[in-house]
């Protein structure tokens, strides 16, 4: 028998928001995403609705959360950013173009999947998205990042070394 989501949303919206609202600690946020949580719900018929409720709506929670850091931290790297523009000097522009062609090569170096899921992300998307998006399962994507990561990481220290070496 499908599920009655006219009378799971009467009997337990408020207390979805009430969930939500000590998540996100931001009413009208709260609002929406309960309302995001039933929209989602109409796509699936769990046996337990109030539970699987809650259930998404931790995880839209957390994913909330993750993105308002990301915003945070890039807000705080903006507010950090000089307002008048001084010209760089030589030397520092020369530096920070080699710093940009080391960080493109070391990019370039890592596997298409690896670099794909690495800038969905910074792009911004959550892991829904970015599994969407590369056809990867959404529990493989924290795991994908986690080593994509560890691989750039170590082909921009390989190309640093390769500098100094040089150098």
């Amino acid at each position: 028998m499908p599920t009655d989501w006219s009378a799971v949303y009467r009997s337990t919206f408020p207390a979805l928001v009430r969930f939500l609202y000590r998540k996100v600690w931001e009413a009208d946020r709260a609002q929406d995403l309960a309302q995001e949580v039933f929209v989602r719900a109409l796509d699936h018929d769990p046996d337990n609705p109030r539970a699987w409720l809650f259930a998404v709506a931790a995880n839209l929670a957390r994913d909330e959360a993750r993105t308002a850091v990301r915003r945070r931290r890039h807000l705080e790297l903006i507010k950090n950013e000089p307002l008048t523009a001084r010209a760089p000097a030589p030397d520092e522009e020369l530096e920070a173009r080699e710093r940009l062609e080391r960080v493109q090569a070391a990019l370039a170096g890592l596997g298409e999947r690896d670099r794909e899921v690495l800038l969905l992300w910074d792009a911004g998307l959550d892991y829904d998205e970015i599994a969407a998006q590369t056809g990867l399962a959404r529990g493989a994507i924290g795991t994908t990042l986690a080593r994509a990561r560890k691989r750039l990481v170590e082909a921009h220290d390989a190309l640093e070394g390769n500098d100094a070496a040089l150098g």
